[in-house]
């Protein structure tokens, strides 16, 4: 029983990786974020409640450690990971090197609940309802997320800038 827990948390390391390397602003983060998100699935294994995949349960602890830290951040002076990515001389050859590191300057720019339907939409092909579960969230707020930051990189990696605007409802 415990080799098949243990290959079950192993098999999801390299998904849970790509995600937190888009969550993150660098590899060390990225890495750190994915090693709490095992050490935590490792320990809380028992409690799995075993509703639909272990790989929708990680991506949710990876979450919760995501936004905890996001949080804790705001209370620290910020680092902003946006503009501190090393620039690249512009050689022909390494155009698509630039769009990739134009991608995700612009992709560390979105809030974080934008980013994180859009990487676990786009890259881990996740179903809405599946990312819904894993971020605790009605599925149509996945898909105005989803919606929001389709369009907001859209139009940054088009050169709009975008203005955050907060819209009250009455």
């Amino acid at each position: 029983m415990r080799a098949r827990n243990e290959a079950e948390i192993v098999a999801c390391i390299p998904q849970l990786r790509r995600y937190a390397r888009g969550l993150a602003s660098g590899r060390e983060q990225a890495d750190d974020l994915v090693q709490d998100t095992l050490e935590r699935a490792w320990s809380k294994y028992a409690l799995w409640q075993k509703r639909g995949e272990v790989r929708a349960w990680m991506f949710g602890i990876m979450h919760n450690l995501f936004i905890d830290r996001v949080r804790s951040q705001r209370a620290r002076p910020e680092d902003s990971a946006g503009d501190a990515l090393p620039e690249v001389a512009d050689r022909p050859r390494q155009f698509d090197r630039l769009e990739i590191r134009d991608l995700d300057r612009v992709l560390q720019r979105l809030p974080p609940e934008l980013r994180e339907v859009l990487l676990l939409v786009g890259v881990e092909e996740l179903s809405y309802q599946t990312v819904a579960e894993v971020l605790d969230v009605p599925i149509g707020t996945v898909m105005s997320r989803l919606s929001r930051a389709r369009e907001r990189m859209r139009a940054e990696l088009e050169g709009h800038t975008v203005i955050n605007r907060i819209q009250r409802v009455k």
